[in-house]
């Protein structure tokens, strides 16, 4: 199957395609249903899915750098929100030694599978050190 403009936005347009990471479909979270208990917090999270198909509609407009987003964002959906907080603040100038952030794009694709989200920790760490903005070592 090959997404495109047509079928954006997809819960209008392709709602058959849609569903919680709890597998109910898109169709099923209505108010009733969250009045009478039928809907979770977790049915109410995007699922990796979802946003790959978001990221196929965007690259079929041309609209790469969007579509890698979507694609690292899909990625993302499996580690906690705390790890993703550590990490975030770990790729923040001078918090992270060049070590420190290729343990951390390791970690992302050995434990998470998040092969994209490596790959940029890792271009993160190589731009740091071209900028002289890693933590250094304590000596």
């Amino acid at each position: 199957m090959s997404l495109t403009k047509k079928d954006y936005p997809l819960g209008t347009n392709r709602p058959d395609l849609l569903f919680t990471p709890t597998k109910k479909n898109y169709e099923e979270l209505t108010l009733e249903a969250a009045l009478k208990g039928e809907v979770s917090s977790e049915d109410m999270r995007i699922s990796p899915e979802t946003l790959l198909m978001q990221a196929e509609i965007a690259e079929s407009l041309e609209r790469d750098q969007l579509g890698r987003n979507f694609r690292r964002a899909a990625e993302l959906i499996n580690i906690s929100d705390e790890r993703i907080l550590e990490i975030y603040n770990a790729l923040r100038p001078n918090r992270s030694t060049k070590e420190e952030l290729l343990a951390i794009a390791d970690e992302l694709e050995q434990q998470y599978n998040a092969v994209e989200n490596a790959k940029l920790v890792i271009e993160a760490a190589e731009v740091y050190e071209r900028r002289g903005i890693l933590r250094q070592e304590e000596e």
